[in-house]
């Protein structure tokens, strides 16, 4: 099963590799980082570090036993206990339960790394993948959105029970 790690400098090379070859199958279901994105991937690599550091916002990947990157899970916009979450496994990786487990793994270092209380997160209505995620990490629908104009919904996880069980 791939290791969650807190994203580091070295993770640079494996993570652009992950991007690009998978960006088409990101496209068709949340909005493409653009070219610029690509062109200037080490400037917005540092710029995430330094962000990191900051405490503001938590940046994961999922790592295979080659160094390969397969998944992203991170929190942001980190500000009175809670943050936002984030997720995108390979194309070639999905299926296997590798975004379930990186998010159930970061609500756990969530509550007791990170501090956070709770966790929102977004997804659009034909995204059933993601929703299906959200569903089994114990988040809950709390209201509908527009993601880059298409029908959406929020969701929350409180993440008390987290706390609980890491005293346990």
């Amino acid at each position: 099963m791939p290791q969650l790690q807190r994203l580091r400098l070295d993770h640079a090379p494996a993570l652009l590799e992950f991007e690009r070859r998978n960006r088409a199958y990101f496209a068709a279901s949340v909005p493409d980082r653009g070219d610029h994105y690509f062109a200037h991937f080490d400037a917005r690599h540092d710029a995430l570090l330094a962000e990191q550091a900051t405490g503001l916002c938590h940046f994961h990947v999922l790592v295979d036993g080659d160094g390969e990157v397969l998944g992203r899970v991170n929190l942001v916009d980190v500000a009175d206990g809670w943050a936002d979450l984030g997720y995108r496994v390979a194309e070639h990786a999905g299926g296997r339960g590798l975004a379930t487990a990186g998010v159930r793994e970061v609500c756990a270092l969530a509550a007791a790394e990170y501090g956070l209380t709770g966790l929102r997160a977004s997804t659009t209505l034909d995204n059933a993948a993601s929703r299906a995620v959200l569903a089994r990490t114990g988040f809950t629908p709390c209201g509908e959105i527009e993601l880059d104009g298409r029908p959406g919904l929020r969701f929350e996880r409180s993440l008390d029970d987290e706390a609980g069980r890491q005293r346990a």
